[in-house]
């Protein structure tokens, strides 16, 4: 256990540690802030929160992921079981390939993943506003507006997919043949024995996916920094994180960046352990009766 406790440590205990130390005090500019002992750090106690909690960026941008999530997160899920249970059904051809394919955008990176959409998004280079316009069809922006959120959102949903599919499909493999089986024996037909048999016993795969997505919606970072050069409609704090980050590396106030993530943080971890609880209190409830 030694190995695995000195990395917790150093990669994990020691830099929350030290954040929350930071979150904790600020830096008092005397004068012009020239010269040496104009800057010193000092005990700033919960002030720092307070601003982060109180700051009207800070919620907008928690409001452009609530937003944000409610489109991915369903589409993703909703389309991860689909092909999975599809990948599962007997006489499905191609199954080897079709898997690979749909598993492949998930091993690109994020923000290759950004570049490509965004360019596929741009009226002035993407082949698909070319052909909407060649057969006289209305070409929407989907850089600016509303459809900015569907624009993001796709590129989540293309990239996460196929990793939620792998873990779902993983699932229905290990369902006991004798399960099948008896389905079939019962006069199952594949849209029932998928909907009364495989769905509820992957149910905890699900859950775990579900988890994942929800956290990865609420670190959202690399779409809209990648897709910012390429539109106006995409601010330097449009996601809370963006806003740690120009608070830390653009405004210099890394004291004020530390507090507002970890206050994400907190958020995240109230989010998923009352999830995992609302869960396994209901798993107990069904196993009771």
């Amino acid at each position: 256990m030694l190995p695995a406790l000195t990395l917790f440590l150093l990669f994990f205990a020691l830099p929350v540690g030290y954040a929350v130390h930071l979150s904790l005090r600020r830096v008092e500019v005397e004068g012009l802030g020239l010269g040496g002992g104009a800057r010193e750090e000092v005990w700033a106690g919960l002030s720092n929160y307070a601003d982060a909690l109180g700051d009207p960026e800070l919620t907008a941008g928690a409001l452009r992921v609530l937003g944000y999530g409610l489109i991915v997160v369903p589409v993703m899920l909703g389309l991860a079981l689909v092909f999975a249970l599809m990948l599962d059904a007997d006489r499905v051809r191609g199954r080897s390939f079709t898997r690979l394919a749909i598993f492949l955008p998930y091993a690109v990176p994020g923000v290759i993943a950004a570049l490509l959409w965004g360019f596929l998004y741009l009226p002035d280079v993407s082949p698909f506003h070319y052909l909407l316009g060649e057969l006289g069809l209305p070409r929407p922006d989907l850089l600016d507006g509303g459809p900015l959120y569907l624009a993001l959102a796709n590129i989540a949903i293309w990239g996460g997919t196929g990793f939620n599919m792998i873990v779902i499909y993983t699932a229905l493999r290990a369902i006991p043949a004798e399960v099948h089986e008896a389905a079939r024996l019962d006069g199952c037909s594949q849209l029932q024995t998928a909907l009364r048999v495989k769905i509820p016993m992957v149910a905890p795969s699900l859950v775990l996916t579900f988890f994942f997505s929800v956290i990865a919606t609420l670190q959202v970072f690399s779409e809209p920094t990648t897709l910012k050069p390429l539109t106006n409609s995409v601010s330097t704090v449009w996601s809370p994180l963006m806003k740690v980050y120009q608070d830390a590396f653009v405004r210099s106030d890394i004291h004020a960046a530390a507090a507002t993530a970890v206050v994400i943080a907190v958020v995240t971890l109230v989010l998923s352990f009352g999830f995992l609880r609302a869960v396994g209190s209901r798993t107990g409830q069904e196993e009771s009766r």
